[in-house]
């Protein structure tokens, strides 16, 4: 029988373009190679593609150094129009024009701006080729912060305060501070991977906060702190159209709680090194959380798929209060590292990462 051919995408013109090479190099080594025939395409910082290596080795993270794609590999491009559907191209060199495969199926495993934001979902609904994943509007906005809440809003489901600052703005009224209130969170509109956000505890430190989340986004949302439990709930689609939702999780990290959104006396709040780099943060899964409220996160988790119109996956977090469940932020493409939490989550659910990689594909594909 023949192999379904499956490029997968990384890196890209992201903030966490590293992070999308620790992914991708998980999904490939976990692929059944019996099923499938793998096409690694890395693309640069830059945003050039490039044939990606067999070895998926040089996509780890080695002592605290995060990989990115080599900008001297062969360049690559994929056709985008009806006579080139799938076809994957060497683009200069002796090899120039020359067919490498036709891709059956894109996954793109890819974080952040210029990748999981609408943009390469675009490039791929103009290519033809089915891919993994939520289409452009949910990527778009699942992606950014201010319209994943109007659209959960709009949808009845419980989100938190949040201010967006627009270009031209520089920091909150008087009458927005007083609301918010203390501590808060300032974050890029677009962004992922806990990068450019800043917890503020003290109102002199504000400015700083909005002129960082600035460096990543010329909008930034203010967010108030939510008194909770981190509770994360995976939602996958099968071939058949079932959207289900996992077991979900509760995240600790390292330290006394304080009570305070991601924050413990020992590390500030959920940050980067902590997500990816320390390998410190645990967790309970499933949740220690009574049935009904269990069961009624899942719940959420699925609604708030559909109320996106996403496809394929996402990873729902929430805050669990005193008052309720509350949505932080809905995930189209978690993280698929070797501690990511989605993968580990339909684990203890029954569904293995070949398992889960393989729904993911397949599902793609009967959309085709």
């Amino acid at each position: 029988m023949n192999r379904i051919t499956v490029a997968v995408l990384y890196g890209g013109r992201s903030t966490e373009h590293s992070v999308s090479c620790v992914s991708a190099g998980a999904v490939m080594a976990h692929l059944d190679r019996s099923v499938y025939e793998v096409i690694p395409v890395g693309i640069t910082a830059s945003g050039t593609w490039t044939l990606g290596p067999d070895d998926v080795s040089d996509l780890q993270i080695v002592n605290r150094s995060m990989p990115v794609v080599d900008p001297h590999r062969p360049r690559v491009a994929l056709g985008l129009s009806t006579d080139d559907r799938g076809v994957l191209r060497f683009v200069d060199g002796d090899s120039a024009g020359e067919e490498i495969a036709r891709v059956d199926v894109v996954f793109p495993v890819m974080h952040g701006t210029h990748a999981e934001d609408g943009t390469i979902q675009g490039l791929l609904e103009l290519s033809g080729v089915p891919y993994v994943g939520p289409g452009v509007f949910a990527s778009a906005a699942g992606m950014d912060k201010e319209f994943t809440k109007v659209v959960l809003g709009a949808a009845g489901l419980p989100i938190g305060q949040q201010v967006v600052l627009r270009p031209g703005t520089e920091t909150l009224t008087a009458a927005d501070r007083e609301r918010l209130g203390l501590p808060l969170f300032v974050k890029p509109a677009r962004g992922g991977s806990s990068i450019g956000i800043t917890k503020v505890s003290r109102a002199e430190e504000l400015d700083a906060a909005i002129a960082e989340a600035r460096r990543f986004d010329d909008k930034v949302i203010v967010e108030s702190a939510i008194v909770g439990r981190e509770v994360e709930c995976g939602v996958l689609e099968y071939p058949d159209g079932r959207v289900e939702a996992s077991q979900p999780a509760e995240l600790h990290i390292p330290g006394e709680p304080t009570g305070v959104e991601g924050e413990t006396e020992g590390v500030a709040f959920y940050d980067f090194d902590t997500k990816y780099l320390d390998d410190v943060t645990t967790f309970d899964l499933p949740a220690d959380l009574p049935g009904a409220e269990s069961d009624r996160l899942r719940e959420m988790a699925v609604d708030a798929f559909h109320a996106l119109d996403a496809r394929g996956l996402s990873r729902v977090d929430f805050f669990v209060t005193a008052d309720g469940p509350v949505i932080n932020e809905v995930n189209t493409m978690p993280g698929f590292t070797p501690i990511s939490m989605y993968p580990q989550m339909w684990a203890a659910s029954g569904v293995d990462y070949p398992t889960l990689l393989d729904t993911l594909l397949r599902t793609a594909l009967v959309r085709d």
